[in-house]
């Protein structure tokens, strides 16, 4: 049976439910950049382009991938931000693929190489990605494994930040931030910033309404897929029973033929009262 996700009520919801994390940073373009700044640790250029749940798809028949905040600024730059509350096995290679369609999303058919966008894949994750490590931001670039000071540069760029990170490793201004994703009260002026519009953003009816439509949405995909489930089972069942009379039948021809066998040996072997009848 599929385990139905518990669903978490509208006033319950915070910075890091993926629904308002959302709605907070495509309706609030300056905090938006000011997470990438906070993030990349340098300015960045006016956001010309914030979609949420933007999906990517290179042809009808090919596999999309769905951003969480996808956003472009003033000099071309791309930026997917992503909130992950999971650790899932395959995070890294989502991670990958995430890159690739950015790639093909940005460089239309006859460019040239050089008008490649560059790219930055951000995840915040509510876990410790390498619990050995403990750090709080992890920087990932192409680099030549035999001279580390020899970096590829092809423009692109994965950052993974940790919430439950221990080294002291990034700002006081990331830790605080990251101490509110993770349900610490917000302090620090963007934090009480990004708070407010959270709160801003619960009351807002239509986002209430849109999420509650949301959720019935996903309840009525889970009951239906259960159904389609507990269908497949009785099919299974069904097919098992007469899989089960199937075989009674086979184990009988079989022992009428182990007993004709026999009768024609014997038969064969001039025993004239075998009977070839079974």
């Amino acid at each position: 049976m599929l385990k139905e996700k518990k669903r978490v009520r509208y006033e319950e919801l915070t910075f890091k439910d993926d629904f308002i994390f959302c709605k907070v940073l495509e309706n609030n373009p300056e905090l938006c950049r000011e997470l990438l700044e906070l993030i990349l640790g340098r300015r960045v250029g006016e956001l010309v382009k914030v979609d949420q749940q933007k999906t990517i798809r290179v042809t009808p028949d090919h596999r999309g991938v769905r951003f969480d905040v996808y956003a472009e600024d003033d000099k071309s730059v791309v930026y997917d931000v992503e909130m992950q509350n999971l650790k899932k096995k395959m995070l890294t290679r989502r991670l990958r693929y995430s890159q690739s369609m950015i790639d093909q999303r940005n460089l239309e058919k006859g460019q040239d190489y050089s008008e490649l966008a560059d790219s930055y894949v951000i995840y915040i994750c509510s876990f410790n990605m390498y619990e050995e490590i403990g750090l709080h931001k992890y920087v990932f670039r192409y680099l030549c494994l035999q001279d580390h000071d020899i970096e590829l540069q092809d423009g692109s760029e994965i950052i993974l930040l940790c919430t439950e990170g221990f080294q002291d490793d990034v700002s006081p201004g990331m830790k605080a931030f990251l101490r509110y994703v993770s349900g610490n009260a917000a302090e620090g002026d963007f934090t009480e910033r990004l708070d407010k519009a959270v709160e801003v953003t619960k009351r807002d009816p239509r986002w209430r309404l849109e999420y509650m439509n949301l959720q019935e949405m996903i309840e009525e995909r889970h009951r239906e897929d259960q159904e389609y489930i507990e269908m497949l089972k009785q099919e299974n069942g069904a097919l098992e029973q007469e899989n089960g009379a199937l075989e009674k039948e086979i184990d009988v021809l079989r022992k009428q033929m182990a007993e004709l066998r026999e009768k024609l040996t014997a038969y064969q072997s001039g025993d004239t009262d075998a009977s070839l009848h079974v």
